[in-house]
């Protein structure tokens, strides 16, 4: 899963690279293509997650393999129109390397160290964010772009094939209801559920508007140069976070984990130079990242039956592909308007507002389960 994800991870720079230089298109022709992309994964990864509850792992993965092949072989040679309208379309029909890994994870893992596995695989997600988009520049910049995004599409077959050859179990024989029919989806989107996937959407807010005012920083105080070592610390402190959350016993909920992710990076902007100090300003903040999306896998694959889960992590992939969808622009206007400074505040706020929408969500949820039990106590002692 890991070499699945590495395509997944170069595959917007590549995008925006080949579209301005190999097209001579402008960056706001390659975000409409980028978008197209992010929209399309956004709207099939509940639909595919639905379809390997259903089907199964392989021919799920081989429909999809065989699709974002041919996609990336011929996007080289596409005009831009006919590479913006096949984008949503190429979109859904990416693998979707990471519900289906912590799909895997949960009938393979036993409950007890479910924590454990998913704050690895999130320290995995680290490390392909590390290592795939350094590699994707490098290889479009000295190689050619045909070249290029014909290797990302043999990449991409190439993982979907070793996938589909292991074929592992995506739900394990001994969970209770593994075998019984697939629930109705009114009978475990629950409230609960709903405000996870809410508090997840919040996270990729922070996680993207952070991103963007570091780098606008950076930028405005000349020191872009120093990128790659600020960003390589940012998921460092991540990754270690990750380790820790996994190796506690107990560790802190997602709702509060999502809580001082959002309300350490507010006042990041007061330290934005030099670079260095921004680095290490950075840090507290990003050691809250993995644990917190990894919370919100443990409490999904909590909360989901085993015989919807793949759609309930399609859900999750949805809403953190439509937090990374709102965070760009909206701290993207709020450092234009103002500084890079009220990015870092415009990052914190807007996760704050989504994730406490999603809070609020839950504790409604928990009110009006609380007045029926009660309901259901008192015509039983009647």
């Amino acid at each position: 899963m890991f070499l699945a994800r590495l395509p997944m991870t170069m595959n917007g720079v590549l995008m925006t690279l080949y579209v301005v230089t190999g097209l001579g298109r402008g960056y706001g022709a390659a975000g409409l293509v980028g978008a197209g992309v992010t929209l399309g994964m956004a709207l099939g990864a509940p639909l595919l997650g639905r379809s390997f509850d259903r089907y199964g792992l392989r021919p799920v993965v081989a429909v999809c393999g065989i699709g974002t092949t041919v996609f990336w072989f011929a996007a080289p040679h596409l005009p831009f129109e006919a590479l913006a309208a096949v984008a949503v379309p190429a979109g859904m029909l990416s693998v979707p390397a990471g519900s289906l890994a912590r799909q895997i994870l949960a009938a393979l893992v036993p409950d007890e160290e479910l924590r454990a596995a998913y704050s690895l695989d999130t320290i995995s997600v680290e490390a392909t964010f590390m290592i795939g988009p350094a590699i994707g520049i490098a290889a479009i910049t000295t190689l050619s772009p045909t070249f290029t995004l014909s290797a990302l599409g043999a990449l991409f077959g190439g993982t979907a094939f070793l996938i589909w050859l292991i074929d592992p179990p995506i739900r394990a024989s001994a969970e209770p209801g593994a075998s019984t029919t697939r629930p109705p989806l009114r009978s475990w989107l629950s409230g609960k559920l709903v405000a996870t996937l809410l508090i997840a959407a919040g996270t990729l807010f922070v996680l993207v508007g952070t991103e963007l005012a570091t780098l606008a920083a950076l930028r405005a105080n000349g020191d872009i140069g120093m990128t790659g070592l600020v960003i390589a610390v940012m998921c460092t402190a991540s990754m270690t976070g990750g380790v820790v959350h996994g190796a506690v016993k107990k560790s802190l909920p997602q709702g509060l984990l999502m809580l001082l992710l959002a309300l350490l990076v507010i006042p990041v902007g007061l330290a934005d130079h030099p670079w260095w100090l921004l680095m290490l300003v950075l840090i507290p903040t990003n050691l809250l990242c993995a644990p917190t999306l990894a919370a919100t896998t443990e409490t999904v694959s909590r909360i989901a039956p085993p015989q919807a889960r793949g759609e309930a992590m399609g859900l999750q992939d949805a809403s953190t592909r439509l937090g990374l969808a709102l965070g760009s622009p909206v701290v993207g206007f709020a450092i234009d308007h103002s500084s890079p400074e009220w990015g870092f505040v415009a990052a914190g706020l807007g996760g704050l507002v989504i994730a406490a929408a999603g809070l609020l969500r839950r504790r409604s949820a928990s009110a009006a389960r609380e007045p029926a039990i009660a309901a259901a106590g008192g015509g039983g002692n009647g």
